[in-house]
């Protein structure tokens, strides 16, 4: 940061100021002093519309000047509430008053006079919601801000003389007279005392002259950051990170101190006192500057005898001071972490809701934003195109000293840890990082060039000569991949002295050796690195080999350095803002005779906190002086020009700056109008002649003040008066051989119209050449500028327009290109309409593709001739979107038949694939079924695999596959008819395999040109010997769907109470039992004809059902007491026998039997009652070929056993 003393404004008849205390919400300027005296001022920033002059460059003057009457004693505290817009101020007597504003004006609210005591401090807490009022008596008093008492207390023995509340209000600080400090909690109650530790070896009285605990509320400048910071007049100082810090920073500033204050973002203290003059005998007035962790940032110097009070602006931007009788202003010029590469201006800052720093990266001519949050950010350093973000490692993912790999990324670090790990980030301009380096040495200074990053502490150095990937080659990635060591980092002790021979490999162990001379700067270009020294050694090393060439010494501490564009001169910024030069190329003879390289210049400027190198001049250069612009061309100074920004960019005589002053008061939302551009002196004169003298005179003055962008300006008016030798001669001056070139084209037109037109276009005035091409009925050519210009509207307009303008090739192109514009904002629909004028099919498919218009896309596809290089581009399309049919014909179109077949293979369009395969003769079809079964088999996916040989019609298969997963289900005994479906599936399967063969027959019969009377009967023999090892499969298809059909059919009709027609279910039951459980059956058939009083069918039942094998001596136990308590009470016979006719033979017997034992004849069983049909006139099902009884059948719509639907009558 730098500080300069920048207005002073004097109190009224002398009097002494005690305090002061600038409002930092809304700016008001409280100040007390003896006699009484209260003023509130108002220091406002007068801002014109020139944002050149914004911020503190603005004029500013007093819009309030207050004086409040109320004390007649010396005012000695002041305190704002700036959430309420109250002043509190108490003066020696003890008189307390309350200020509030009213309509501009300030005015009494409230008084209080304990009259015992005086009021030694006040402190309003973070919120404004309470004030703690501490006496010298020890008396306390909290109240509310409506001027309520909250509560009260007394601390006997102690004299108060400080007070500060806890960010969070929860705790209070109590400064004693005897240098302790005690904490209370929010309710008065006494929790412990501070512990001191900057009073070590302190002997005598101390009094403490500051408690500062900085609230949070813009953020914090690093997590866990020292925010509570204590001071005593002795000048000894600590800050702490809590109440609890046993590690505190400890500061001896070697001064008087009288008051002490953090900024508004917590990153700078000030402490304000007096120290003994070294030069005088008398006491100075200072104010220091420390960093939270105890680093000294600036000493600012003040006139007068005795300073009293110190306070800070609220933007932290100024500071005030009260000085025996005035009040002087200091303008601060903070050390922004920010950069500028490539248009963008880099710049970071601290939100109080998050812990990292928000670095924002926006581009200045188009007005994005890109904002990355990083942790731990120590500085951003940019050059060119590129940035450096410098951090400091999390300690969750650090690593300690020594090579990169020596510690695994995991491992976390402790306090203890004797170094940290910095991490150097190389980004793009927005914000992408492209590559990153792990030091061990943390990067104090950084310095950025083309080609290399400089990151020094105070003993080392550390050189990374980086790659950007766009000049990476193919043949350097694999090198890079190749290689385990990386020769492009190395590290230097500032104390060596390489050669450029190899040294300084990538080892950090030295480079913590302690130095005498520590470096304090860093600068570098494309062929020197110049390291600036405490001692004010300058040490000059070559790039890119970092061989130390030579050591120059100046008289001055060197805290800012840079190089200009040839490497021939350095500026030098020192400590206290001095801006001198030091000339490298020079060679002068010293006393002794020895010839010297390097001079320091005879020239000096004061209060210069920033400036900037021309990029293509060496003696142009621009620095900031307090609120002025100095542009200088070989050390002489142009008028200057008020400014507070920061300097870019300087080239081509513009200079750009930014206000970072204005961006951060809103850093989330940057205005274009906080960049300042500026033309120096020389472009402005010239651009005068031009406008008013004329060519010649400009083209003097342009050649005694020689410079490419003013030979420029003048190819450029000569131009507009179309003067090509002037032009010319311009144009080779300032070595522009494109517009050398369009002055020759220029000569060899013989129009001058055409000529004035051609110069329209070349200085962007398109609408004018347009006009005159047309004037001069040459719409061809304006036809062509406007398709330079890529503006194909236009182009469509004038080809429409005239007659011979243009042909339909031209058109065509138009349309292409419009409609190439619409696709490229995705805006397919309007994009579509445009290539279908240009007939550009390729963009039609894509656009049809995006807007999910696949009827465009296939229309498109059928309009396509045969073998056009859009189809297989068309069916990989289709294929993406399920669509098997019109990928297929979109593939045979085109002749690729093996791809046809992989898009039903991959939509699992088996059916289709396979008749593909066997119309095209392609073998692979069936082994990549198999195949693709047995992974869908291994992945237990046995419905999917039966839903791929089903559509690749092998039936068989399928149904073999559907048995085993009924099998399962029937063995589990649970949900029978979901049992009972499988099987009817699996046997539906077998059907559609005869079905297949039958029509396979046919087809061959017919190609054979064979009688149609033999086709079944073929069918029938290939079926057979197709099937051979299947027959039983293919014989049996129906026999698990029967016997769960009527084990469900046997079970309803017991339910239902037909229990002789459940018995006869399950006598027809008993022909399964190698399907369904014996247990089960028997068990059903004994429990309906017990039902049935058929107990001779009953009593075989336990016969069978103890005979069984797998029945356990206790279920053998039951069943016997069962079957004895039955059969006490019943004989073993049936109650009753019907008997039927067998229409074979004729004779009766018995109505459940379902062969006929004399004849031997089989009667079908009804699948609706379950009894043998023993009639001529039945119903057959048209798809599982099974019978029913007609009377029966009529009340059904579907078949029981199969579930068809019944379409008709008997079959």
């Amino acid at each position: 940061m730098f500080i300069y003393l920048s207005k002073k404004i004097a109190i009224p008849n002398n009097t002494r100021l005690r305090c002061v205390s600038w409002n930092r919400d809304q700016g008001f300027i409280a100040c007390g002093g003896e006699d009484g005296l209260l003023k509130v001022l108002k220091l406002e920033i007068q801002s014109g519309g020139d944002n050149k002059i914004r911020g503190l460059a603005a004029p500013s003057n007093l819009s309030m000047n207050q004086t409040l009457e109320g004390h007649s004693g010396a005012v000695q505290v002041v305190t704002w509430n700036g959430h309420y817009q109250k002043l509190t101020t108490s003066d020696q007597y003890g008189l307390i008053i309350v200020w509030m504003l009213y309509k501009g004006n300030w005015y009494e609210e409230m008084i209080n006079n304990r009259n015992k005591s005086l009021v030694r401090s006040m402190a309003w807490n973070a919120d404004g919601q309470k004030i703690c009022i501490v006496y010298e008596d020890g008396a306390v008093i909290v109240g509310s801000v409506d001027g309520n008492r909250i509560w009260g207390k007394e601390l006997k023995g102690y004299q108060l003389c400080h007070v500060e509340w806890s960010p969070d209000g929860k705790l209070l600080l109590f400064g004693m007279s005897n240098g302790e400090i005690h904490l209370y909690d929010s309710q008065g109650n006494m929790c412990s005392k501070l512990a001191i530790y900057c009073l070590t070896n302190v002997t005598g009285a101390v009094q403490i002259t500051g408690i500062d605990w900085y609230n949070g509320l813009q953020g914090y400048i690093e997590p866990n950051c020292p925010t509570l910071a204590v001071c005593f007049d002795n000048g000894r100082a600590q800050i702490m990170k809590h109440e609890n810090d046993e590690n505190p920073v400890l500061i001896d500033t070697g001064m008087q101190v009288v008051q002490i204050q953090w900024n508004n973002t917590g990153s700078a203290l000030a402490v304000a006192g007096s120290q003994k003059s070294a030069q005088q005998d008398k006491d100075i007035n200072v104010v220091q500057f420390y960093t939270p962790f105890g680093e000294h940032m600036r000493t600012l110097k003040v006139p007068g005898r005795s300073m009293s009070a110190v306070s800070w602006e609220g933007g932290g931007l100024r500071i005030a001071l009260a000085v025996d009788s005035f009040i002087y202003f200091a303008n601060i010029r903070p050390d922004y972490k920010w950069g500028y590469c490539a248009n963008t201006v880099v710049y970071a800052f601290t939100k109080p809701d998050r812990m990292e720093h928000c670095v924002v990266f926006w581009e200045t001519n188009t007005t994005e934003r890109h904002i990355k949050y990083v942790r731990n950010l120590i500085s951003v350093t940019a050059y060119g195109d590129h940035c450096v973000l410098a951090t400091r490692a999390d300690e969750t993912t650090g690593q300690v000293v020594g090579s990169v790999s020596s510690m695994p990324l995991g491992q976390t670090l402790s306090m203890e840890t004797e170094f940290n790990l910095y991490v150097l980030v190389l980004c793009n301009s927005i914000g992408t990082p492209l590559e990153s380096k792990y030091i061990d040495i943390e990067p104090q200074y950084v310095a950025v060039t083309k080609t290399h990053v400089i990151a020094a502490s105070k003993e080392a150095f550390y050189v990374w000569q980086y790659k950007t990937p766009k000049k990476l080659t193919a043949m350097e990635v694999n090198q890079a991949l190749g290689k385990k060591k990386d020769n492009r980092e190395r590290v230097y002790h500032i104390d060596d002295t390489p050669s450029g021979a190899g040294e300084g490999l990538l080892d950090f162990s030295k480079a913590f050796a302690p130095t005498r001379d520590p470096i304090c700067s860093v600068c570098a270009s494309d062929k020197l690195l110049i390291i600036g020294r405490e001692s004010g050694t300058l040490n000059r090393y070559s790039l890119p080999h970092v061989a130390l060439v030579n050591k120059h010494t100046v008289n001055c501490r060197p805290h800012s350095i840079s190089l200009n564009c040839n490497s021939s001169r350095l500026a030098i910024i020192d400590i206290a803002g001095l801006l001198t030069f030091f000339d490298l190329d020079a060679k002068w003879v010293n006393q002794d005779g020895q010839e010297i390289q390097g001079q320091h210049l005879d020239f000096e400027r004061k209060d210069v906190w920033d400036m900037k190198w021309a990029e293509d001049n060496t003696e142009l250069f621009a620095m900031m002086e307090k609120t002025r612009m100095y542009i200088f061309r070989n050390l002489d100074p142009e008028e200057p020009i008020l400014s507070s920004g920061y300097i870019c960019h300087f080239e081509d005589l513009n200079i750009k700056a930014v206000l970072l002053d204005e961006i951060l008061k809103d850093p989330e939302h940057p205005n274009k109008e906080f960049m300042m551009e500026m033309e120096i002196k020389s472009l402005r004169d010239t651009r005068d002649l031009l406008d008013k003298v004329g060519i010649e005179d400009a083209a003097q003055f342009i050649e005694d003040n020689p410079h490419p962008r003013l030979w420029r300006l003048l190819a450029e008016a000569a131009l507009e008066n179309l003067d090509l030798k002037m032009a010319d001669q311009a144009f080779v001056r300032c070595r522009d051989y494109q517009g050398i070139e369009f002055v020759k084209r220029l000569g060899n037109l013989q129009s001058e119209t055409m000529r004035s037109a051609e110069v329209a276009a070349y200085f962007k005035r398109f609408e004018e050449a347009e006009r005159m091409y047309l004037d001069m009925d040459r719409r061809d050519l304006a036809v062509n500028l406007r398709i330079k210009l890529g503006d194909w509207f236009r182009v469509v307009q004038l080809l429409k327009a005239g007659s011979g303008g243009g042909d339909d090739t031209q058109l065509i192109q138009a349309w292409n290109a419009i409609g190439d514009y619409y696709a490229d904002r995705q805006k397919w629909s309007n994009a579509v309409q445009y290539y279908v004028q240009g007939n550009n099919q390729e963009r039609l498919a894509e656009c049809y593709y995006m807007l999910e218009d696949f009827i465009g896309l296939q229309k498109l596809a059928d309009g396509l001739p045969e073998n056009h290089k859009l189809l297989p581009e068309l069916g990989a399309q289709f294929v993406t979107v399920g669509m098997c049919e019109e990928a297929v014909q979109a593939y045979l179109k085109c002749n690729q038949v093996k791809k046809a077949v992989d898009c039903c293979v991959e939509l699992n369009q088996w059916d289709q694939a396979v008749e593909l395969a066997k119309t095209h003769n392609i073998k692979e079809i069936d082994s990549l079924l198999a195949r693709y079964a047995a992974h869908l088999l291994d992945k237990d996916k046995k419905l999917q695999a039966i839903e791929l040989y089903r559509k690749a019609n092998h039936f068989i298969e399928a149904a073999k596959l559907m048995f085993q997963i009924a099998e399962e289900y029937a063995k589990k005994k649970e949900k029978p008819q979901r049992t009972k479906k499988m099987y009817v599936l699996g046997a539906l399967l077998i059907e559609s395999y005869h079905e297949q063969m039958k029509l396979m027959s046919k087809l061959k019969a017919k190609s054979n040109r064979k009688a149609e009377a033999s086709s079944a009967l073929a069918g029938l023999l290939e079926e057979e010997a197709l099937a051979t090892s299947d027959m039983k499969i293919i014989d049996n298809a129906w026999r698990g769907a029967e016997a769960h059909h009527f084990f469900l059919l046997a079970q309803r009709q017991l339910y239902q109470g037909y229990v002789d027609a459940s018995m006869k279910t399950c006598l027809r039951l008993c022909d399964y039992d190698d399907i369904i459980d014996p247990v089960d059956i028997y068990s059903l058939l004994a429990l309906a004809a017990c039902a049935n009083r058929a107990f001779g069918t009953c009593s075989k039942a336990f016969i069978k059902l103890e005979s069984l094998g797998s029945a356990t001596p206790e279920q053998h136990e039951q069943y016997e007491k069962l079957a004895l308590e039955i059969f006490t009470k019943h004989a073993p016979k049936d109650s009753r026998t019907n008997k039927t006719e067998c229409h074979t033979c004729e004779n009766m017997i018995p109505d459940t039997t379902s062969l006929c034992p004399n004849c031997e004849a089989k009667f079908p069983t009804c699948v609706v009652t379950g009894r043998p049909i023993m009639d001529y006139q039945v119903w057959m099902c048209s798809t599982c070929k099974h019978q029913a009884f007609e009377g029966e059948i009529q009340n059904q719509t579907m078949c029981p056993l199969c579930h068809a639907s019944i379409k008709s009558g008997p079959y």
